[in-house]
């Protein structure tokens, strides 16, 4: 899918969603945490947000990060073609790929992320409960939550609280591949 198509849809779906919420531009910029100046180039299409910028106006808004790139309604049955995967570049030679994602009747995504050697990621803190479960397809993970760190091997899995920042990385020599699934509460608790 081509980036113009991505940001007109982020654009929209920021809007309609804050629409619908009955939320300021300054009322989400305060609980994102987004600048309203970000915000407004969002909301016209102007930029085309980070995955932290839009993880954090998704989460303020109470939707996926899957929500916020959808072109379309949700159809009962949905089939994600490999031209329709929204990717997102990161340094050189890594990428992160929101594969799926839904909103009803759990907030889930699915992600594959490719990190190249000496890259990382760091991913904010997400709502209270929201937690992450992944998978090494190739390659060595280490993952740092709250400071401590965790070597997951290929054919490893891990899952964790993502309600805190939290670090992807590649130490080592080779590509890392790993598919994650991101899973948020329906409801979060007041903070």
């Amino acid at each position: 899918m081509d980036p113009e198509t991505i940001t007109a849809a982020i654009a929209n779906n920021v809007r309609a969603q804050r629409a619908h919420r009955q939320m300021t531009l300054d009322e989400l910029a305060a609980r994102s945490g987004v600048s309203r100046g970000m915000l407004v180039q969002v909301e016209q299409g102007r930029t085309n947000p980070s995955i932290n910028t839009l993880t954090r106006i998704a989460d303020a808004l109470g939707v996926t990060v899957a929500r916020m790139v959808e072109v379309s309604d949700t159809p009962v049955v949905r089939v994600v073609h490999p031209a329709d995967v929204v990717t997102f570049a990161h340094g050189r030679a890594s990428a992160a790929r929101l594969l799926v994602g839904t909103d009803a009747p759990a907030i889930l995504e699915l992600w594959d992320w490719r990190l190249a050697p000496g890259d990382h990621h760091d991913g904010d803190a997400h709502p209270p409960g929201t937690r992450e479960m992944l998978t090494v397809l190739e390659g060595e993970l280490t993952l740092t939550v709250y400071g401590r760190s965790h070597v997951v091997g290929t054919d490893g899995a891990v899952v964790f609280s993502a309600d805190r920042p939290h670090r992807y990385a590649n130490e080592g020599e080779g590509p890392l591949r790993f598919v994650m699934v991101v899973t948020e509460p329906r409801e979060t608790p007041d903070q």
